[in-house]
């Protein structure tokens, strides 16, 4: 099993990778960038629009690619082409996927990878017999992972053989308790380990009100996450037994993010689906029910565990990581024991107690 990750909680090593991430002066004595030789897929649920001025509809993945260029991965995107939040791990089972080039980029992100051999072409994929256009219907986060590992990358780039990680986000909003379930960034993960390559899932909270989503807090999550792939990469630590599940906390007012945590995917909801009907026909209007974040929920809102990432995020503001199995398997699987006990020991280090 191929092994690359390790969780980044040194800050000698976060500072040195960051430093030598965003160098930008020719040296030929300087240390070689910290994912040099990488090559990363990168999907999400979002889309890879980024054209709302909620910035929901896909900056965090164009915030992602930017990092991870940086640090001296060679990366590659295929993301849907229209928002796919909500997805899980849906998949199409029929029908024509188009991966079309975006050849105009969101501005200020036109040359994040021009050095790198693919130079972080994005692609978005529409489940049409292309090409794709405004509105064509799109694949699912997790079409876009298989797709892009089992005949995509080869097609589009010249990747031979299976990329070294799949990174999917940075999602619009957190990703924890219930919502992992209906989750297309996490879905896309799950995807990539299913097909025994290593996999993380990054997601961002949004501002007070959770509409908007500050460029600040996402471009806090990829540096972050960069520092992070470096260092679990040094360690030897990646491995396609469970996709890790970063979420970062809003750092937009000036808060500063809390220490990394391991974490569990917390059993209560942070929130849940709402139905009214129309009259006494047969529709019903479909919207998000917001539990309290105080600890207060009752029902499926109540939070039972004390090691929940919802908990140490949003009530802590903490940067919560979990490991996330591909088979929902409950407790710790027996196949990745090992695995899930280097990964914790690493965190627990440094990381708070709950």
């Amino acid at each position: 099993m191929r092994t690359y990750l390790a969780l980044s909680t040194a800050a000698a090593v976060l500072a040195a990778a960051g430093a030598t991430a965003h160098a930008t002066t020719p040296d030929r004595h300087r240390e070689p960038l910290p994912l040099a030789g990488m090559r990363i897929l990168i999907s999400n649920d979002d889309s890879m629009q980024a054209a709302k001025a909620s910035n929901s509809d896909g900056l965090g993945l164009y915030e992602l690619r930017r990092a991870m260029c940086a640090a001296g991965a060679d990366v590659v995107v295929m993301a849907p082409w229209q928002v796919q939040s909500g997805k899980g791990t849906a998949v199409s089972n029929g029908g024509v996927l188009t991966a079309q080039r975006r050849t105009v980029l969101p501005a200020g992100y036109e040359d994040d990878c021009a050095q790198a051999p693919a130079r972080g072409a994005v692609y978005g994929v529409c489940l049409a017999d292309g090409p794709c256009g405004k509105n064509s219907p799109s694949a699912t986060p997790a079409d876009t992972v298989k797709l892009a590992l089992r005949a995509g990358l080869r097609a589009k780039a010249g990747w031979t053989g299976a990329p070294d990680l799949v990174l999917t986000g940075i999602n619009s909003g957190p990703n924890v308790s219930a919502s992992v379930n209906d989750s297309g960034t996490v879905g896309a993960a799950v995807a990539a380990i299913d097909q025994d390559v290593p996999a993380l899932a990054f997601s961002s909270s949004g501002d007070a009100t959770n509409t908007s989503f500050p460029r600040v807090n996402y471009r806090a999550n990829a540096e972050f996450g960069a520092r992070l792939v470096a260092d679990l990469r040094r360690r030897a630590l990646l491995t396609s037994a469970f996709a890790l599940k970063v979420d970062y906390p809003d750092v937009s007012t000036g808060r500063r993010a809390g220490s990394p945590v391991w974490t569990r995917v917390g059993d209560g909801a942070v929130v849940y689906h709402a139905f009214q009907q129309r009259g006494n026909g047969d529709s019903f209007d479909i919207a998000l029910g917001l539990c309290p974040l105080d600890g207060t929920g009752e029902g499926e809102c109540a939070e039972g565990r004390k090691d929940a990432d919802s908990t140490w995020l949003l009530d802590r503001g903490h940067v919560t990581i979990a490991p996330v199995t591909w088979d929902r398997t409950y407790g710790t699987p027996v196949a990745a024991r090992r695995e899930l006990r280097a990964v914790e020991r690493y965190v627990e280090r440094e990381a708070p107690r709950p």
